[in-house]
């Protein structure tokens, strides 16, 4: 476990997450390289049906206001901690969170920004984060991370398991080979660094000490079913849903879900 830091929460800027693009020219010449590498033999990725089909997110905001999601007031409200995916901004999980509010559930953001792949300094912040909103409310939180969200999840309740109740995650892809995706050439171009090398150090299969249910999908057209599915031992439960990668965000089936794992937290 690592070791707690000692300099005040309300001292600290959180780490810019615009400082980890490309900065000049050299930089951007590096991550244009690591994008163009040869595509390895990895497990089956999503199929270009899938990938198409989360094209109707864009449909999202003109169907929202006419859909109406049940919400039933939570009999033990928990306090939850939304991390959103890869290069997407916390801003994009607003519509689930003031669902689970309804129930009576306090949300929090993750206090970091976009979220274009892992640092150590995001990963230090982060956790100090937890501690700020664990202390703050008195009780373990609950970690719901959506694609590459559920990654910092994860890691995030093996630095400090004591501190979290359970995590949810959505789509992501803690299992098998980390290219068996639609997205990792994007994300090295982004993060700038090869998608199994992380800057920081995570045995990313390996599950959290805490209960850790994986949501994944069949219709995914970003990360591969299997991947976000997990092996037993790498996850305690693993719950399937009919959604698009894109949709876990704001899906009722999705919301309906967390809702569901936060009573039986």
């Amino acid at each position: 476990m690592a070791e707690p830091r000692t300099e005040p929460m309300a001292t600290r800027t959180a780490p810019s997450s615009l400082a980890q693009l490309p900065a000049n020219r050299a930089e951007l010449a590096r991550r244009w390289e690591l994008a163009r590498e040869p595509v390895p033999l990895v497990g089956s990725r999503p199929p270009l049906r899938h990938l198409l089909g989360e094209l109707v997110h864009l449909t999202e905001p003109v169907r929202r206001p006419f859909r109406r999601i049940a919400v039933a007031p939570a009999a033990e409200p928990r306090t939850v901690m939304l991390l959103p995916g890869f290069a997407t901004h916390p801003i994009r999980m607003r519509y689930m969170a003031r669902q689970l509010e309804r129930a009576g559930h306090k949300v929090k953001r993750w206090g970091l920004g976009f979220n274009f792949g892992p640092s150590e300094a995001n990963f230090d912040y982060l956790e100090d984060r937890l501690v700020e909103v664990y202390e703050r409310y008195g009780r373990p939180v609950v970690l719901v991370g959506w694609s590459l969200g559920g990654l910092f999840a994860r890691e995030l309740a093996k630095r400090r398991p004591g501190m979290v109740l359970k995590v949810v995650t959505m789509g992501t892809p803690f299992s098998g080979d980390p290219r068996a995706n639609n997205a990792w050439r994007i994300y090295q171009f982004v993060a700038g660094h090869r998608v199994d090398e992380p800057p920081v150090a995570a045995e990313i299969n390996a599950k959290p000490p805490v209960e850790t249910v994986a949501l994944w999908s069949p219709r995914d057209g970003i990360v591969s079913p299997r991947s976000s599915c997990g092996r037993a031992g790498e996850r305690d439960r693993a719950i399937a849903l009919r959604c698009t990668h894109i949709g876990f965000s704001y899906s009722p089936e999705s919301i309906a879900t967390i809702l569901a794992e936060l009573e039986s937290a």
